[in-house]
This record gives structure tokens, C-alpha cells and sequence, in this order.
């Protein structure tokens, strides 16, 4: 298996773990791989949850040693999520919801490791 395909599926078991993970903590999964624009513009998320009154927008990575994940996330990422969220927003947040960005980081055999409020769109 290729590299470019071995990391795909690695990052498609992590998004679904993550969404598991989120799930067992009470939250309820409103949308995955949500895409805007096109070309060099695009952005993504991962995975849009809710919370009562709370809609984040979860940025997932998944790497095989858990000391990758320090280096994970850049502003540059943050700020494509932060483009989707301030995009979807508008359709899926209701009036008194808090609307946020955060990171879920998995690594094998580690606890996943929930970051909130990364980025306030």
C-alpha cells in the first residue's frame, strides 16, 4: 500500500474514532467532511459537533507516534477550519449557540487528546 493511501485510511480511522470519542462524551455528530470553495481556496472540517448550545468544529489529525501531534496543527490549518466554520455557521448554529473550533489529536495506543477553543471564528 502507498503511502498517500496508507495515510488516507489512517486519517479516515481517526476521524471515526474521533467522531466515536466525541459521541461517548455526550456529543452529537452533525456533520463530517464539510468542504468549501474550490482549488487553492478550499477548506475543510472534520467533524461538526453539538453540545446543548454549543456547535464545534473539530479539526481531527491522527498520527502513528504521539509525539508527532505537537507539530499537527498550524495556524495555517486552523484558519481553513475557521473559513469552513464561519461559512456553516450560519445554516447549522442555532440563535444562542456558542460556535468554537477545537482539535482532537489520536495517536495508537494514546488517549485521544481533546483541545477546545483553538480558534474563535
Amino acid at each position: 500500500m502507498s503511502g498517500k493511501r496508507r495515510a488516507a485510511r489512517d486519517g479516515q480511522r481517526g476521524e471515526w474514532l474521533a467522531a466515536l470519542y466525541l459521541m461517548a462524551k455526550g456529543w452529537r455528530i452533525v456533520a463530517r467532511q464539510q468542504r468549501i470553495g474550490h482549488g487553492r481556496g478550499v477548506g475543510e472540517v472534520d467533524i461538526v459537533a453539538r453540545r446543548g448550545h454549543v456547535l464545534a468544529f473539530v479539526e481531527v489529525k491522527w498520527r502513528r507516534k504521539a509525539q508527532a501531534l505537537d507539530e499537527a496543527i498550524d495556524e495555517r490549518r486552523l484558519h481553513r477550519v475557521a473559513r469552513v466554520a464561519e461559512a456553516l455557521a450560519p445554516r447549522l448554529a442555532r440563535p444562542a449557540d456558542a460556535v468554537r473550533i477545537d482539535v482532537i489529536l489520536l495517536a495508537p495506543w494514546h488517549w485521544p487528546r481533546h483541545i477546545t477553543h483553538v480558534w474563535q471564528p
